[in-house]
């Protein structure tokens, strides 16, 4: 592919987009800009019925290593058939990899609302390199809240679903990606199962264009988080735990709509994940990961704290 470089670690994206006119054209800039550009991107048109399509066909023409599959149109989802879209811009890409003998050392997901600093994938390459047992990262996301940027409270363990990147073996001894509800955060577990590390890289920026929750309103966005959590076997206390925390967020009444999500599974009696082990971490070692968390963040501001009242009282001496 004639605008490919060779870089020691050679990777392939893909973008599920849906009616995504007013992100899309950012987002190709910007891979279009990477210092290190994939060998392969495949977008996958899920059926857009605005001008996404002719969006993408543009940038098709341009850049022989970009690639399109287009679907039926449907509604949108971001539950089970999210997941759905994206394998099948997986198995397409690596299909096509694997007919035009293509080598790449790492897999990514990047969401169409996403804006990459030039240096993102070469970054996380580099990061890669330097820690073998790096099996998925990111950079930290940002959102767009009341019209300003501001960083996502996310946990440096967890790398973001919108712009992550997997080494090829981690997503492989992984099985892939999985047809389930929030498959993001159930690669994340099945990575750190099988004894891979997961990181979110301070320093390293991903811009959200699109304001936290505005896809498809807070409260079905909220609600979905609630139903996941029951899907995959939360444990009660701290499913009430994390409504409850919630509640003190704005918009405030994401809390009620994650409880809504989560309870309203319960009381149906709805079905839960199958998965042993998925259903085991979420029970059992999840909650044990929250305690020490918390526990680190409220060790680190006593830290602080302590250090700040030794250095007032310096300053006075």
């Amino acid at each position: 592919m004639k605008e490919n470089n060779s870089p020691s670690g050679s990777y392939i994206i893909i973008t599920p987009a849906k009616n995504e006119e007013k992100s899309l054209p950012g987002l190709i800039q910007s891979i279009v800009r990477q210092t290190i550009k994939p060998k392969l991107w495949v977008i996958v048109d899920d059926g857009s019925t605005d001008g996404t399509p002719e969006i993408i066909e543009d940038a098709v023409k341009k850049h022989e290593w970009i690639q399109t599959i287009r679907l039926k149109e449907g509604e949108r989802d971001l539950g089970v058939h999210y997941s759905q879209v994206c394998i099948m811009g997986f198995d397409f890409a690596m299909e096509y990899c694997k007919r035009c003998k293509i080598e790449y050392d790492y897999i990514g997901l990047i969401d169409a609302d996403i804006i990459l600093e030039e240096t993102y994938f070469e970054r996380l390459i580099k990061e890669f390199e330097k820690n073998r047992n790096f099996g998925i990262v990111s950079g930290e996301v940002w959102n767009i809240i009341d019209e300003k940027t501001k960083r996502s409270k996310q946990r440096s363990d967890l790398p973001c679903g919108g712009a992550r990147l997997w080494r090829r073996r981690c997503f492989e001894e992984t099985g892939g990606y999985i047809v389930t509800y929030a498959p993001d955060s159930i690669s994340n577990v099945k990575a750190k199962l099988k004894g891979w590390e997961t990181r979110s890289l301070e320093g390293i920026k991903v811009i959200s264009t699109r304001a936290l929750g505005s896809a498809e309103g807070y409260w079905k966005e909220f609600k979905g988080f609630g139903i996941y959590s029951y899907y995959v076997g939360f444990n009660l206390f701290y499913a009430i735990l994390k409504g409850m925390r919630y509640l003190f967020e704005r918009p405030y009444y994401i809390g009620l709509a994650f409880l809504y999500g989560y309870f309203s599974c319960l009381i149906l009696g709805k079905k839960r994940i199958k998965d042993e082990e998925i259903r085991h971490y979420y029970r059992h070692i999840r909650p044990r990961e929250i305690n020490q968390y918390y526990l680190d963040v409220i060790r680190n501001k006593l830290k602080r704290t302590k250090e700040g009242f030794k250095s007032s009282q310096f300053k006075i001496k």
